[in-house]
């Protein structure tokens, strides 16, 4: 995993210092600004189904990810009817710590659902609970929060400015849906 995030930060810095680049700025003022935005991978989660909690540290400021931590995410992220982890996407979490990050960070994050096993994705279509056949739910892709005293319309807003992946917007039930597909929204 370590060599997955060596290349996957030296990806990121060469995108980022070209992209800064061609906006006029030279690359080590871009290395050096693209340095100082990144912050440490820090997450503080609370499920909603279990009532169980964590704070933790999944990745330091140089990019290397803590397997321990991301084990402990996992955990927390589980299908609650059925108990199953996965393994969740890093970018989803990702993701998820980029928009906590846009309101100050350290916010703790309420998830509504992480990963959702088949069975009890097929449970909830044939209940016509409105999820996706073919849900990043599924996948570990896929995570559905809210931040309590943020505006639901705010953390959408945020993950759209943001333009990383999916976003969907639940008002009526209280929570905005983020994952790492392509850029859409609904």
């Amino acid at each position: 995993m370590l060599h997955f995030s060596a290349s996957r930060r030296t990806f990121l810095k060469f995108s980022m210092t070209g992209a800064l680049f061609l906006l006029g700025m030279k690359p080590a003022f871009a290395m050096k600004l693209l340095e100082e935005r990144v912050p440490e991978g820090r997450l503080s989660l609370y499920n909603t189904h279990t009532s169980e909690r964590i704070n933790v540290q999944y990745r330091n400021r140089a990019g290397d990810y803590d397997l321990e931590a991301l084990m402990a995410v996992n955990w927390l992220l589980r299908c609650h009817h059925t108990n199953e982890a996965a393994e969740m996407d890093t970018q989803v979490i990702e993701y998820l710590n980029m928009v906590d990050n846009e309101f100050g960070g350290g916010n703790e994050i309420h998830i509504v659902s992480g990963f959702r096993s088949a069975e009890y994705n097929e449970m909830l279509l044939e209940r016509g609970r409105g999820v996706s056949k073919n849900s990043l739910h599924v996948q570990g892709k896929a995570i559905d929060f809210f931040i309590p005293r943020i505006a639901l319309d705010n953390l959408r807003s945020a993950a759209l400015d943001l333009r990383y992946g999916g976003v969907g917007y639940y008002p009526q039930t209280g929570f905005v849906h983020i994952d790492s597909g392509n850029y859409r929204t609904w």
